[in-house]
Parts: structure tokens; C-alpha cells; sequence
């Protein structure tokens, strides 16, 4: 079989459909072979020549195996899935790993390099946040900059669990806190799942409503709120950024112009989860029958906490003045 510059997937799938193997050259007769293996057992995989001084590729994931063998006298480096169910998306990653060494000349493990980092990049690009995703993070790192004065920015970073997506936004120590932050007159707050507002069994769960509105000259964006938390851990507990910025990651930054300035609107509004907060949890589905409520999986509702009274006896890390970082 002559050199092909790409194998395609109805080419290939045909292949694996019929059972039969194949080899197919990707290189010209004058550079390192790059062949795309269809194998009889109906898997794929594509062979990359190693030079004399050229080292096998390192896989960073356990999916994506990169193995050497001898093929016909030359040493080469073999990358094949050990997930079956994904061929069709890992053809196009082969194909990409090939284009590299054969239009770019780059060596295997430059071109398998770039094209996992290419594809983690697109995967992992954050999302653009929303406005209600942009203010709640400012309520946290609000929360977050009490809980440093009480406890310490370690300590505080460290029982942030927002954004691991977990129940509660911080775990401290003996207590649990959820934050909820709102641009609107009312306190009015959105609740997502059962257990956002379940306490932990033997943990109090505490609630911070807290209502921002447009700050104009006077206010700060999170791009603001973020620096001036960074800024602040690197001078206070700098062994401490690292996580910091992990966290921040995770959440997905704004990129680019962020001009949206907040300030706090009222005194925040400190209670305690108990019987008579307006929460729901699973015990709500009480009165349907056991085969129906299991049916129920989650539930997303909003809760009005204007006129209630703060609830007496705060940890002090809540007693202290709030303010955006």
C-alpha cells in the first residue's frame, strides 16, 4: 500500500467492520514511518519510528497507551487506547499526532506531546461565568476573607470546598457555611439539590445571605476581588498560593474585560440551618410512595430569607464586618 498523507475513518472503519488488518504507510519512502494499524481484533493504533536518540512518548493518561516495539527491524513507539467504546474519537487524535511528524517534523514525542496538550487545552478552556456565577464567587471570597481573619489564609483556603462542587462552600472547623449572594432587592436565593442546605450529621451548617447591587466608581469587579485576595495570601501565607490558585482554576476565571462593579447593598444576614429554615431535603418526599420519590433524583427551588432575624451566637469568624476582598 502506497503512503497516504491521512488515513480516513470510513476508510478504517470499513476495515475494522470487516475483520481484516491493515497496514497503512502515512510517511513518504524517504522519512521516518508513521503507519496507522488497523488490527484484526478490531482495534487501531498508530506506529511512530524512533530515531537512534529519540525517547518513547510518555502517556499522561491511562487511557492512551505508548508502548515500543520492533516492527520489520526499526524500533517504534505504538499508541493505541485501552478504551474501545472511544476508537472513533481516538482516530482523530492519531490523526493529529501523524500531521505532526509528517507535515511539521516534529519527532514522536514533540508531535504526541503537543497534540495531548492541544486537546487538554480545548477541553479544559473555562466557561465564561455568569453574572449569578460571577457574584456568588465574590460572596465566597467575602466569606473566605472573614474566615482568614479568624482562622488564618491556610486554614481558611483550605476549608474552601466550593469549588470542588461539594455541599457546602466551606467546611471550618466544628462548623459547615453556604453562601449565598444575590443582586436583587429581596433576599431572594436559588437552591440547587437536596443536600445544599442539609447540615452534615454532628455539623451545624450556617447560612450568609448577602445582597450586592451595581457599585458604580465605589464598587469592584472580580477580576478586583481576585487580585487583592491573591495579593494578600502571597504576603500572608504564601505557601498557601499554590492551592489558591488551583482552586481559582477550577472555577474558570473571566477572560478579558471584566467591568461588572459590585458592593454590598445591606449587612449581611447570618443564620443558622435548623427546623424553621425554609430548606428542603429528602425527608420533603415523605408522603410519596418508596417507588415514586426514588424517582426523584434532585430538585432546584428558591428560598425568600427577607424580614428573618439573624440567628444569635454566630462563629466568630461570621460576627466580624463583612466586606468585598
Amino acid at each position: 500500500m502506497t503512503a497516504d498523507s491521512r488515513a480516513s475513518w470510513s476508510e478504517v472503519e470499513a476495515y475494522l467492520a470487516s475483520g481484516r488488518g491493515v497496514c497503512i504507510p502515512l510517511a513518504g519512502p524517504q522519512s521516518p514511518r508513521v503507519d496507522y494499524v488497523v488490527s484484526d481484533d478490531h482495534d487501531i493504533a498508530l506506529h511512530l519510528q524512533l530515531g537512534p536518540r529519540q525517547r518513547l512518548p510518555k502517556s499522561p493518561h491511562p487511557l492512551i497507551r505508548v508502548e515500543e516495539v520492533a516492527h520489520e527491524g526499526l524500533r517504534m513507539a505504538r499508541l493505541r487506547t485501552t478504551r474501545r467504546t472511544l476508537l472513533r474519537d481516538f482516530h482523530d487524535l492519531l490523526c493529529g499526532v501523524a500531521d505532526r511528524v509528517t507535515d511539521g517534523g516534529r519527532t514522536p514525542e514533540q508531535a504526541f506531546g503537543e497534540t495531548v496538550r492541544a486537546w487538554r487545552a480545548l477541553l479544559e478552556r473555562p466557561r465564561e461565568l455568569t453574572t449569578e456565577r460571577r457574584i456568588g464567587l465574590m460572596g465566597e471570597l467575602t466569606v473566605l476573607g472573614n474566615l482568614a481573619r479568624a482562622h488564618g489564609w491556610g486554614s481558611a483556603i483550605e476549608s474552601w470546598k466550593g469549588p470542588f462542587g461539594e455541599e457546602h462552600d466551606f467546611g471550618a472547623d466544628g462548623y459547615d457555611v453556604e453562601v449565598k449572594t444575590t443582586a436583587s432587592e429581596e433576599r431572594l436565593h436559588s437552591v440547587h439539590g437536596f443536600d445544599q442546605l442539609t447540615p452534615t450529621p454532628g455539623c451545624p451548617l450556617w447560612v450568609v445571605s448577602i445582597q450586592v447591587t451595581r457599585g458604580g466608581a465605589e464598587g469592584r469587579t472580580l477580576t478586583e476581588c481576585v487580585a487583592a485576595v491573591r495579593a494578600e495570601v502571597a504576603d500572608r501565607a504564601p505557601a498557601a498560593l499554590d492551592r489558591l490558585d488551583h482552586l481559582l482554576n477550577r472555577i474558570g476565571l473571566p477572560r478579558g474585560e471584566d467591568d461588572e462593579r459590585w458592593r454590598i447593598r445591606s449587612a449581611p444576614l447570618v443564620l443558622l440551618v435548623g427546623d424553621r429554615f425554609p430548606s428542603l431535603d429528602r425527608s420533603a418526599l415523605g408522603s410519596l410512595p418508596h417507588e415514586v420519590a426514588a424517582r426523584i433524583k434532585d430538585i432546584n427551588y428558591h428560598i425568600d430569607l427577607t424580614g428573618m432575624q439573624p440567628s444569635p451566637d454566630p462563629p466568630p469568624a461570621l460576627r466580624d464586618r463583612f466586606a468585598l476582598a
